[in-house]
């Protein structure tokens, strides 16, 4: 039988092991970044002329550290499993933040299925307390879910939350990055979450209107040409404010605000691409494959229009490789589904147009090209590269 002085004897040993191996643990969690201060530079965001301000989540506030991490983290290949592929592999500065492909391409050179969709303006899909915001089919809510499942998605990056968080814990300069913008203590205090709040930041700084034809709102008649106008005329219909001899209607969908002027109506829509005789008929469910109801079957998100020279092969299979194959689909009115968009089902004066007023039409599109900012934006560059 242990004696008393036996028995506190081993207890304080006990305590000494313990307490040695706290002080281990806290070595191996390098917990020496409070040496580095963190005091984060708030970052305004100032929309281009023309666009409404940009409204943010007060959980993931803009700063400068912060953005300046989500650029590196998002032309980083330590994202994914085998360290090739970035966020910027499939959204590329000269193509509008779109990677040129029908569908993107992941890790092993694995074919996804839908196409990747443009960042340009991208943090004003945004609409708080909506569940469906972000991509073809609405999944995420927030920017921040969205920035980061291509991570584990296995036909993207197809990687893991705890492969990420170590590999960027035991990284020379990303435990000091994360602590400047989000004040971390140690190295074990990245998270994945953090990962994704950097990278939306830095997403919502890639805001473009600066094409002709924003020059031209300003300084009516001076940047767009004769052809462009009558493009624009027929585009906008009656939207312009006044009845025109010719509606094409595309802004039903692409809504013009002289407010806003983001040409996209931030909805889902079946846009007539796959006949349908049922709701079940459709080969890709889209938006209704995330709501769960069967009349959002086969609707997919309506894109904007800014940039849309730069971003072929369109809609979200990639289908279409040119401009003018999706006027010519839109001129055709579809094909019948129980839930075509009534702009589609309604539309008459796209039908009737002659070859020279698509042309006119797709002279305007290109209008809508902004491509200042691939010289004018290095913020917006891989910092790897300069």
């Amino acid at each position: 039988m242990l004696s008393p002085r036996m028995i506190i004897g081993t207890a304080l040993l006990i305590l000494s092991i313990a307490a040695c191996r706290h002080q281990d643990t806290d070595l191996d969690q390098d917990c020496d970044l409070q040496d580095i201060a963190y005091a984060p530079t708030s970052y305004t965001l100032v929309p281009p002329q023309g666009l409404p301000p940009m409204e943010v989540p007060a959980t993931n506030p803009m700063t400068v550290e912060g953005i300046e991490l989500g650029r590196h983290l998002f032309y980083d290949p330590i994202l994914s499993i085998d360290g090739t592929i970035s966020c910027a592999s499939c959204h590329k500065i000269e193509k509008a933040f779109t990677d040129g492909e029908a569908v993107s391409m992941g890790v092993n050179g694995l074919v996804g299925r839908r196409s990747s969709m443009s960042l340009i303006n991208v943090g004003y899909n945004w609409i708080r307390n909506r569940p469906h915001n972000f991509m073809w089919d609405g999944r995420f809510a927030t920017l921040e879910q969205q920035a980061i499942q291509p991570i584990i998605d296995p036909v993207e990056m197809a990687n893991t939350w705890e492969n990420v968080e170590n590999a960027l814990r035991e990284h020379d300069t990303y435990p000091q990055m994360f602590r400047k913008a989000f004040g971390i203590e140690c190295n074990d205090d990245i998270t994945i979450d953090m990962v994704g709040k950097a990278l939306a930041q830095f997403e919502r700084t890639l805001n473009s209107a600066d094409s002709k034809y924003d020059r031209d709102r300003w300084v009516p008649f001076e940047y767009m040409n004769s052809q462009e106008l009558r493009g624009m005329t027929l585009f906008l219909g009656d939207a312009a404010g006044a009845p025109m001899a010719k509606d094409a209607e595309c802004a039903h969908c692409h809504s013009f605000s002289p407010n806003s002027a983001l040409f996209a109506r931030n909805e889902f829509s079946n846009n007539g691409l796959d006949p349908a005789t049922s709701f079940m008929d459709f080969p890709d469910m889209g938006f209704g494959a995330i709501t769960g109801r069967a009349p959002d079957n086969g609707k997919f998100r309506e894109v904007s229009l800014r940039n849309i020279g730069l971003t072929a092969p369109y809609m979200h299979d990639g289908r279409f490789e040119t401009l003018e194959e999706v006027l010519d689909h839109y001129a055709t009115g579809g094909h019948a589904a129980p839930n075509l968009a009534s702009e589609m089902a309604t539309s008459n004066s796209i039908r009737t147009l002659t070859s020279d007023e698509k042309e006119d039409i797709i002279a305007f599109l290109h209008a809508l090209t902004d491509t200042s900012y691939v010289q004018d934006r290095p913020e917006w560059r891989s910092p790897f590269d300069q």
